[in-house]
């Protein structure tokens, strides 16, 4: 008898095809580091819930206030009262003129009692006066700006620097800010708009300050700002 010589087949391949029979299983999806189920969508980050993926719901469709999802019952609108609801109406009902106007007529007042008062001949305690150089005599932030009014009203505008620089300073920005505003409501004007950085108001505001307090000083130069 013959001996029969095996014959070897084809080495199987060193990386088999992906869904082969010899093909190793595949992971699947790494379980959280938090513990949760790999099917739970992660919590949002809004959520107070520990693992609910909804905002302000621990479930879909919960009653919790605040949840966009269906079933949801969303926080109750308070009805305005009958002032609001007054101002509001005769706001809509109202031309776009009308508030420019009112605007206009309370700067057109406190023109007209710079006027009348003559606040330059008063009394340092005729009424109205302030309150603090009353009870004090030192000079409030505002002291001497109806002066510095009425003076620039006149056209002698050194008398109203000498009452307040900086309200004479700011005046002119003042007026085109309201005539901009103004006749944008009313005309439909589109002026040049005024850009007034935060920066350029601090730096304002702490010049005021120092202003304030250096008119303030018993000591000469400071006391020539004193009003």
């Amino acid at each position: 008898m013959s001996d029969v010589t095996s014959v070897d087949g084809p080495a199987s391949p060193s990386h088999p095809q992906t869904g082969g029979l010899d093909a190793p299983p595949q992971a699947g999806p790494a379980a959280p580091a938090d513990g949760r189920p790999t099917d739970q969508a992660p919590p949002h980050p809004g959520s107070p819930y520990p693992g609910s993926p909804h905002p302000g719901a621990p479930y879909p469709g919960s009653p919790y206030p605040g949840s966009p999802y269906p079933g949801a019952a969303a926080y109750p609108v308070a009805e305005p009262d009958r002032l609001t609801r007054f101002v509001v109406r005769l706001y809509d009902r109202s031309p776009r003129w009308a508030v420019p106007l009112a605007a206009l007529g309370c700067v057109a007042a406190g023109i007209g009692y710079a006027l009348i008062s003559d606040p330059t001949r008063s009394a340092p305690d005729a009424a109205p006066t302030c309150l603090l150089k009353l009870t004090t005599g030192l000079d409030c932030p505002g002291c001497g700006g109806t002066r510095a009014l009425w003076y620039v009203l006149h056209g002698d505008l050194p008398a109203a620097a000498r009452h307040h620089f900086l309200f004479v300073f700011a005046l002119p920005f003042l007026a085109y800010l309201f005539v901009a505003w103004a006749g944008k409501q009313a005309f439909g004007w589109r002026l040049p708009e005024l850009r007034i950085s935060s920066r350029a108001i601090g730096v304002f505001l702490a010049a005021w300050l120092a202003f304030t307090i250096l008119r303030n000083l018993p000591w000469a130069p400071f006391t020539s700002l004193y009003v």
